[in-house]
């Protein structure tokens, strides 16, 4: 983040990209990417280190965002600080997380995948269909902007370098706890969740109560990420919470790199900016050139109308299965995970040539061979 918190500074002012119209919009892309970083970074948590397949990740990020929502809104007609409510935020979301995974985590596999899903696809739902509390398809709107900050001064839609700031600053205290918590006893039991459940049991880890703290802590990093986006935006409504988001924030995680809080972050980092400036730009640049439409057979095609953006899903389809043919540790993995997955692709399968690994040489002089003289 302190590669991103420079780039933030120094690119606006250097005339590159001139395609992002205005310092201003390059703070915004900046702490949209920054909401993205945050997500992925929780989502590693449960995926990349407890090996926890969680495919419902956006109702958190949903619910975050609802309850900055509905206390800071004209619509319920509360006014409460943003600080104390990022933290209450976040706390909601947590809980929702151990109400979740207390009755699931004895799931696993594909069967905890769905449950997610499951949790992933109601969330929204419900806030859909709670017209008098959420005001069902229109959302909530008019969200008031966080008050005037110390460093930072009044929030306002013309000032989005404050949120940058303010994302950055979250970001990079969320992704120091992350690390050094990687590294403690709890993280090393997550890894040891993940590599093989039964042995960790057996060492004496509670899975049960380590797993329920990796949702829980997952939760509530995408608690926060709403509760910031929902302040940003000033308007949260169902659909910017769809099983999208989850499937954007995983395919960060595994194209960053599992189980590195860095790589994660770098990876989420560089998506969000590959799918909101670069299919942008080329979006601006094509509808340009003034390409003449053109007949393919029975087929009409109009390149100027194209919207690159449509492809953005199929773009991460194509981009997980190179990733998983070519390098499946992904693009900034961990040593730990590198080694393993190199460790594994080097024995062969061939049965001969793993005999073949076995044998010492000099080993038949010595003791004779196996048919017929050996030791006795």
């Amino acid at each position: 983040m302190l590669i991103v918190a420079v780039l933030a500074t120094i690119l606006p002012r250097t005339g590159l990209f001139t395609f992002i119209q205005g310092t201003s919009s390059w703070w915004d892309a900046f702490a949209n990417a920054g909401v993205f970083v945050l997500l992925a970074m929780g989502l590693n948590v449960v995926v990349g280190l407890a090996g926890l397949l969680d495919l419902g990740y956006a109702a958190f990020f949903a619910i975050g965002a609802y309850t900055y929502a509905y206390s800071n809104s004209p619509f319920s007609g509360l006014d409460l600080p943003f600080l104390p409510m990022l933290v209450v935020g976040a706390a909601v979301a947590a809980v929702f997380g151990i109400a979740l995974g207390a009755p699931t985590l004895r799931l696993r596999g594909d069967y905890l995948a769905i449950m997610t899903l499951g949790f992933g696809e109601i969330v929204p739902i419900v806030f859909l269909n709670l017209d008098k509390w959420t005001e069902g398809t229109n959302g909530i709107g008019g969200i008031f902007r966080p008050e005037a900050l110390p460093f930072l001064g009044a929030f306002g839609a013309i000032t989005p370098y404050n949120y940058l700031i303010m994302m950055l600053f979250i970001v990079t205290v969320a992704m120091i706890l992350l690390y050094r918590l990687q590294d403690s006893r709890i993280g090393r039991a997550w890894v040891a969740i993940r590599e093989d459940e039964l042995a960790a049991a057996a060492n004496g880890i509670n899975t049960i109560t380590t797993k329920l703290l990796a949702f829980a802590l997952g939760a509530t990093t995408s608690g926060l990420a709403g509760v910031f986006n929902a302040s940003k935006l000033t308007i949260v409504s169902p659909d910017q919470f769809l099983f999208t988001v989850s499937f954007t924030v995983l395919a960060m995680v595994i194209i960053g790199g599992m189980g590195n809080i860095w790589g994660v972050a770098a990876g989420a980092f560089v998506v969000f900016m590959i799918q909101s400036v670069l299919l942008k730009q080329i979006n601006t640049v094509v509808g340009g050139l003034g390409i003449p439409a053109f007949n393919l057979g029975p087929v009409h095609i109009n390149v100027s109308e194209i919207n690159f953006l449509q492809f953005q899903f199929l773009l991460y389809g194509i981009a997980l299965v190179l990733m998983m043919l070519y390098r499946p540790e992904g693009l900034f993995p961990s040593q730990t995970r590198r080694r393993e997955l190199h460790e594994a692709a080097d024995v062969p399968d061939d049965p001969e040539a793993l005999g073949a690994m076995g044998e010492v040489p000099g080993a038949e002089e010595q003791f004779g061979e196996s048919s017929g003289e050996g030791v006795r």
